[in-house]
């Protein structure tokens, strides 16, 4: 009944799962992951259990072939149910239980596992590994994991149509203000173009949760440091003096209104904070 993907990033500090499907908030079923551990996918008949006890099996150091041979060789439904994990290392493994809806199945390789059922047909999972294995592997690990989502569904996704998506993605202390280690969890629960909105919101998690890029920084002094002075005096957060830590003080209370927070570096404007403040002003 869904279509996913499991994904490990090149350096292998994150992991994650994008998914879609006909299917009310698909995402508070299938997605599991865990930092420094790996992800699990359980779908068809979703036996909610596995995220636990997938992952447990992980921490312990079992591979992805062998989370799956012991999840599925425990589990009376089996024949009904499809899985994928990837692990902190190492080929991912999936699998499909002979009496999944057809079309089911799944493809694997280092890194990843790509699976779906109730699928238009085996192009689904190819578009998807195509795009996963084509994709810039630099790349942050959540455009990588949409990237191969939208391939499959582009390609006719859940034969029965749309309904929800979701995308999670953990890496070790970097998520929100560095005090949590879930990166991305975004979730459309029932919308008629879920994977498009997802990527959306994608795009607005990035703006206001994204780390600035060093390269990219302008140093908040001359004419640029007038403008921004007068463009927060305007949103109603005026700095103290001309002096260079009340106008940083001005800008990080301004941004954290706007939800900025973590794009703000001293003495420095990150051109994503400089174009919506001009935009909001």
């Amino acid at each position: 009944m869904t279509f996913s993907i499991v994904g490990r990033s090149a350096d292998g500090h994150a992991h994650g799962i994008a998914v879609a499907s006909k299917f009310l908030a698909v995402g508070a079923a299938v997605p599991a992951a865990e930092a420094d551990t790996g992800a699990v996918a359980t779908q068809s008949y979703a036996n909610l259990a596995y995220r636990p006890q997938g992952l447990a099996l992980l921490r312990t150091g079992v591979s992805a072939e062998g989370v799956v041979a012991g999840l599925t060789a425990a589990d009376d439904g089996r024949a009904q149910r499809q899985v994928g994990v990837v692990g902190a290392d190492g080929d991912g493994a999936t699998y499909t239980g002979d009496e999944c809806h057809p079309w089911a199945g799944g493809v694997t390789g280092d890194g990843y596992a790509i699976q779906g059922n109730i699928l238009a047909g085996p192009e689904v999972v190819d578009a998807m590994r195509a795009s996963w294995l084509d994709g810039d592997s630099g790349w942050p690990l959540a455009r990588r994991l949409l990237a191969a989502l939208r391939a499959g569904d582009g390609a006719g996704g859940d034969r029965r149509g749309r309904q929800s998506a979701a995308l999670l993605v953990v890496a070790k202390g970097m998520g929100y203000g560095g005090t949590s280690d879930v990166v991305v969890d975004l979730r459309v629960d029932d919308h008629p173009d879920p994977v498009a909105e997802l990527a959306r919101l994608l795009d607005t998690h990035e703006l206001l949760f994204g780390k600035p890029d060093p390269e990219t920084l302008l140093d908040l002094d001359g004419t640029l440091a007038d403008e921004v002075r007068e463009r927060l005096a305007v949103a109603g957060h005026p700095t103290a003096n001309t002096g260079a830590d009340a106008l940083d003080a001005a800008l990080a209370s301004w941004a954290g209104v706007e939800n900025l927070e973590e794009r703000i570096v001293p003495n420095k404007i990150d051109p994503k904070v400089l174009g919506e403040l001009r935009r909001l002003t």
